[in-house]
């Protein structure tokens, strides 16, 4: 049994990409392992401003998570922020953390290359995160093959810490599926809100219908072969669809005569139908938001204890326990 930890931010209504590269994979882990899952709230800050939406965000974020299948009694599931030990901890590694170890983060330089404000939020990110996992001294940390040098900053930071006050935190491995490659959006990017090009988690059924027909394909004409390898609905269709009606489509493409129009009406049959059962809990739980709060509540004070254990014993190696 190994401890797994991830999160994910509330920055947005949730879409497949999420499910798929995290959520899913999260409530999988919560059956045979010791899973810590939280929304990353204070993360989210570097990028939503404004504070209804924040707290929105987060309470959708929860419900969907718990509509999906994620079991508080099986696992840690907390919202960042509940736990204050974690920016106690950020300010401790950041004091140990050399800028040029930040200024070497891909995800800062690609953020303000995108036109983010390049803040002190935005640059001191990794710390933050790095706090996230050595509070609870996770073994495993599941990320994007683009996202593992979180990891390795995590990883260089403890480094630094146990040498300079002896072991202290777990050193965390990327935990990295090559099984789930990149989830395209209707535009052919990686599904991403900072694209705009989302199919999200619980549409309505006219705008997921909306979505998948907007889904972009190539020119090839009904009658001609078509690749499946190269092809956005192909990849988004073989998320949804059995191994044997996958490898019906794919005979499909190569014979020639099907049309991608006919094969966006499958896809969204098949989106609308997977979540249907889900979508059903998620409608229970937006009716009692406050029964939410008090399982984030309940998950928090969970959390705290263990966080705690290593907060104290950081504080006693720094020099914070006077006494």
């Amino acid at each position: 049994m190994a401890r797994i930890l991830s999160g994910i931010q509330p920055s947005g209504t949730l879409h497949l990409g999420n499910y798929f590269a995290m959520m899913k994979r999260m409530i999988e882990f919560q059956n045979d392992n010791e899973l810590f899952c939280f929304i990353v709230n204070y993360h989210a800050m570097t990028t939503v401003h404004d504070g209804g939406l924040l707290r929105q965000n987060t309470l959708d974020a929860a419900m969907d998570f718990l509509a999906l299948g994620l079991d508080p009694d099986r696992c840690f599931f907390w919202v960042q922020s509940d736990v204050p030990e974690v920016m106690e901890l950020t300010w401790i590694l950041g004091c140990h953390t050399s800028m040029g170890l930040l200024e070497r983060s891909h995800s800062y330089k690609d953020k303000i290359a995108r036109g983010h404000t390049p803040g002190w939020g935005l640059f001191s990110y990794p710390v933050l995160m790095a706090a996230d996992i050595l509070l609870y001294q996770a073994e495993l940390v599941p990320v994007g093959k683009d996202q593992k040098q979180h990891v390795e900053i995590t990883r260089d930071i403890a480094m630094r810490f146990n040498g300079l006050f002896g072991e202290t935190f777990t050193l965390p491995e990327p935990l990295i599926s090559d099984e789930i490659a990149l989830i395209p959006g209707v535009d052919g990017q990686k599904m991403s809100k900072s694209y705009g090009n989302t199919i999200n988690i619980f549409e309505t059924e006219k705008e997921l219908k909306k979505k998948v027909m907007r889904i972009v394909t190539d020119s090839t004409p009904v009658e001609s072969p078509k690749n499946p390898d190269t092809c956005n609905l192909f990849a988004l269709y073989r998320l949804f669809a059995s191994a044997e009606k996958l490898e019906g489509l794919r005979e499909r493409y190569l014979k020639g005569g099907t049309g991608y129009g006919e094969v966006k009406k499958e896809l969204f049959g098949l989106i609308w139908e997977y979540f249907a059962p889900f979508r059903e809990r998620r409608q229970r739980l937006s009716g009692d938001p406050a029964a939410v709060a008090e399982v984030l509540a309940a998950g928090a004070e969970k959390t705290r204890a263990v966080a705690a254990r290593t907060l104290d014993a950081v504080k006693e190696k720094v020099g914070l326990r006077y006494l």
